[in-house]
């Protein structure tokens, strides 16, 4: 009844908990530097980094990312300054301000967004986030 399963290893758990951690970042926090991450991630607080995720960026409303991002998919309410390459699906919700380039392989912009920059949709034939992570 309470058999382990003999199929997982140690490994294998570690990695699956770490693809399906969702990492926040609150109001008020203030990061420079460079963000590596296999799960999913909030922010709310000020970035000004380098961020590669293989999950979901999610952009709050009172969120800022000032660098270059590359992620999965990503749903962007605040502000964002710099390149963002999304392998899948870009959201700019109505009150997100966007300055810079996008690469994605699919782009939704909600009515009231401001974007400002170029954009480039490769059919989803963007790099993903692993592969440039593990070219690091």
């Amino acid at each position: 009844m309470f058999a382990k399963n003999q199929n997982q290893t140690p490994t294998t758990k570690s990695a699956e908990a770490e693809s399906n951690s969702i990492n926040i970042i609150g109001v008020g926090t203030t990061i420079t530097g460079d963000i590596q991450s296999n799960g999913d991630i909030r922010i709310d607080g000020n970035l000004k980094v380098n961020l590669v995720t293989k999950g979901k960026l999610v952009v709050g409303p009172s969120g800022s990312i000032t660098g270059d991002i590359q992620c999965k998919n990503a749903d962007i309410s605040g502000k964002i300054e710099g390149k963002i390459s999304v392998s899948e699906l870009l959201t700019l919700k109505a009150s997100s301000k966007f300055t810079g380039d996008i690469i994605t392989g699919k782009l939704a912009i909600e009515p009231g967004a401001i974007f400002t920059g170029t954009c480039s949709m490769n059919g989803g034939s963007v790099t993903s986030p692993q592969s440039s992570i593990a070219a690091k």
